[in-house]
């Protein structure tokens, strides 16, 4: 079993992410306030409901910024995968905020809308302010979007689209103010219950992938094959089963059982698995986190650990052998006891000394000897003599 980690937790990432996020706060808490106010002032349900938009957009920043700062810290003793998880919350309350603003945006602007309250021309400061307020959510959007791909941050990711939420609904209310300009007052109610629609939209995709990742969701399949094409082509492996991978904060985890040659060294194997994860981490930047478990043989369909018959370990087997073997030079003069655990058996590899002759007996003859004598052992497999350069 092995397990690597590389958790890419950059104080520099860190930094980027407040700065992109403090800017955004900035442009949403300055177009809020003109927003409403002007909506106020021209009787623009569209103007004002957009305006909530950008001051939700203010409070999920605030959100942002303390979520990415608790979130990309080390692991420590009691959060040994580190704390991404604080991100992925976050998001799942990003979310619930966005379809709680949607639901109040909507029902005022349909009761509005049912009552028949009638919708003056906004004028064209109204529909300047529309337009500023689109250009300036749409760069924020693209800037931060920027940001969350460079420094890996799925809650950073999911405030951009936030933004261009924003912007999309800036659309809509610029269409509204336009028709509500040249008379088609109502035209505006339905713009405000439109943004209401696009904000609740993007909460619920923000609950969705943030509830995935919460209940360990599988990378997709076409991921994982290009995964497990990776770690087949290192040389040794033999092939990979038992792959599960999750997500934790935008970080990716991987879980997997590399099939090796059941007889080469301990230590040979776990590089072979090193060298699967150096090869997995270059093709997937965002696999932080690899546990590999070395196996000799393919066992993937046989029933799980807990279910299957239990081999005695190498003090049982030496002591079984002992009371068989123990009158046999071969035995008694033995440099090494090799142990192979392979297809519900255990293969023995007896190293002897060049030296040993007994009564003139071939390699081959010792070898007879110690099978009859533990002929009744039914986990014994193959038995391999050794001495010298020399096998049987």
């Amino acid at each position: 079993m092995g397990s690597l980690s590389a958790h890419n937790l950059s104080p520099a990432h860190t930094r980027q992410a407040h700065r992109v996020t403090l800017i955004g706060a900035v442009i949403d808490a300055a177009l809020g306030v003109a927003k409403v106010i002007t909506g106020i002032m021209v009787g623009s349900a569209a103007l004002i409901a957009d305006g909530i938009h950008s001051f939700s957009d203010l409070v999920t920043d605030a959100m942002v910024l303390i979520a990415t700062h608790f979130g990309r810290q080390e692991p420590d003793r009691n959060h040994p995968y580190g704390h991404g998880r604080i991100e992925t919350l976050a998001t799942l309350w990003l979310g619930s905020v966005l379809i709680f603003v949607a639901g109040g945006i909507a029902w005022a602007s349909l009761s509005r809308l049912f009552a028949g309250t009638p919708i003056p021309a906004p004028g064209q400061w109204a529909i300047i302010l529309a337009a500023i307020a689109l250009i300036a959510k749409e760069w924020i959007f693209h800037y931060t979007l920027r940001v969350a791909k460079r420094v890996r941050s799925r809650l950073l990711e999911a405030n951009a689209w936030h933004s261009r939420s924003d912007a999309l609904s800036s659309i809509v209310v610029l269409i509204g103010l336009v028709g509500a300009q040249f008379g088609v007052g109502w035209l505006d109610g339905v713009a405000a219950i439109i943004v209401g629609l696009l904000v609740g939209k993007i909460g619920w995709d923000l609950l969705w992938d943030a509830g995935h990742e919460l209940v360990d969701t599988a990378l997709p399949i076409e991921q994982q094959r290009r995964m497990q094409d990776t770690v087949t082509s290192v040389p040794g492996v033999d092939s990979v089963h038992e792959m599960r991978t999750r997500t934790i904060g935008g970080r990716v985890l991987l879980d997997m059982h590399l099939v090796v040659s059941p007889r080469i060294s301990v230590s040979e194997a776990h590089e072979v698995g090193n060298q699967a994860h150096r090869d997995l981490h270059d093709a997937f930047p965002r696999l932080t986190d690899v546990t590999f478990h070395i196996d000799p043989e393919d066992d993937s369909d046989v029933p799980d650990i807990e279910q299957r018959p239990g081999l005695p370990l190498r003090d049982d087997v030496e002591v079984a052998l002992e009371a068989r073997w123990g009158h046999l030079p071969a035995w008694q003069q033995r440099i090494d006891l090799g142990l192979h655990y392979l297809d519900d058996k255990i293969e023995l590899s007896l190293y002897i000394p060049d030296t040993l002759v007994v009564n003139g007996h071939s390699l081959q003859h010792m070898a007879d000897e110690l099978r009859e004598a533990a002929r009744d052992l039914g986990w014994l497999g193959q038995l391999r003599l050794w001495q010298g350069n020399s096998s049987s």
